[in-house]
């Protein structure tokens, strides 16, 4: 994503057009599109701001943040709510439709995770983690 122009030239090209210059003279002069130029000039004329806007981040966060008590408290009384069934329980309670990956972040920033314990890690072929210990044995007595 390309960087926002400066701020310099974004004053000197609202002086040229509030000196008079029209936007499309004004861009051409600066050097920048005319739609910008224009953009920048009622920007300024509306709010007598010159800056840019900030840019990146996340913008819709807060949506899924209101719910954050019910969620929470949804978790307290059923620890291992599958993010689906978060996502389905405030569809139904409050008519909030979020997706299982928005659910996801959600309790990504509030460092809320559930870890595997010891005797799910053990699910799994053993027949394929014998031959392999046995083939580490072999090889080692060789």
């Amino acid at each position: 994503m390309a960087k926002s122009l400066s701020e310099d030239l974004r004053t000197r090209l609202i002086a040229a057009v509030a000196g008079g210059l029209s936007c499309r003279a004004a861009a051409e002069r600066f050097g920048v599109s005319a739609a910008s130029a224009v953009r920048w000039a009622q920007v300024w004329r509306e709010t007598g701001s010159r800056t840019a806007k900030l840019r990146g981040g996340d913008r819709r966060s807060e949506r899924i943040e209101a719910y954050r008590a019910v969620i929470l408290a949804a978790i307290d009384a059923k620890v291992d709510m599958t993010l689906v069934e978060i996502a389905e329980m405030l569809l139904c309670e409050h008519g909030a439709s979020f997706a299982p990956s928005t659910v996801w972040r959600f309790l990504d920033r509030h460092a809320m995770t559930l870890k595997k314990n010891r005797a799910r890690s053990r699910t799994g072929q053993t027949r394929r983690r014998l031959a392999a210990q046995d083939l580490a044995r072999g090889t080692a007595l060789s």
